[in-house]
């Protein structure tokens, strides 16, 4: 079940939308007059508009050490080579991963949902498998997780 009608689901999608904008463009920064436009062009509320300012901020401020852990983890693709959404979707999950406390389930089930609406017919299971292993890595290495014990 998809929860993208949620605040958090909508600011992720957005946030989605916005950094694939910034990746089209060259924009590697957060460019504050670039994304009043997008707030503006896609009507989003205060609330969410502030979600996605906060990730999107965060993964274009760590993209450098997010894309160093994507390299790590995904051994079969470089990330010149990834589909440009699939990236995207790696790279706003993996800064949630580490650096919010939403649990570890609902970043990888809501990253999943994105990247089969907005991937290839590949994306869910590519990005399912990269975003796995980053996070056993961070649970193994002692980044405290959300995630519910498994019942």
């Amino acid at each position: 079940m998809t929860t993208l009608h949620q605040p958090n689901s909508q600011a992720r999608e957005h946030c989605l939308q916005f950094l694939y904008q910034c990746e089209m463009h060259k924009i590697f920064y957060f460019s504050l007059p670039h994304f009043q436009r997008f707030v503006e062009e896609n009507d989003l509320s205060s609330v969410v508009a502030e979600k996605v300012e906060g990730l999107a901020t965060g993964v274009l401020a760590q993209q450098k050490p997010i894309d160093d852990l994507l390299r790590q983890h995904s051994t079969k693709w470089s990330l010149e080579r990834m589909p440009t959404m699939d990236r995207m979707v790696l790279r706003l999950a993996t800064y949630e991963l580490l650096a919010s406390t939403t649990p570890v389930r609902v970043v990888l089930n809501e990253a999943i949902e994105l990247a089969k609406r907005y991937g290839t017919e590949h994306s869910s299971s590519f990005v399912n498998g990269v975003l796995d292993s980053i996070a056993d890595k961070l649970k193994k290495h002692g980044k405290p997780t959300s995630q519910p014990p498994h019942t």
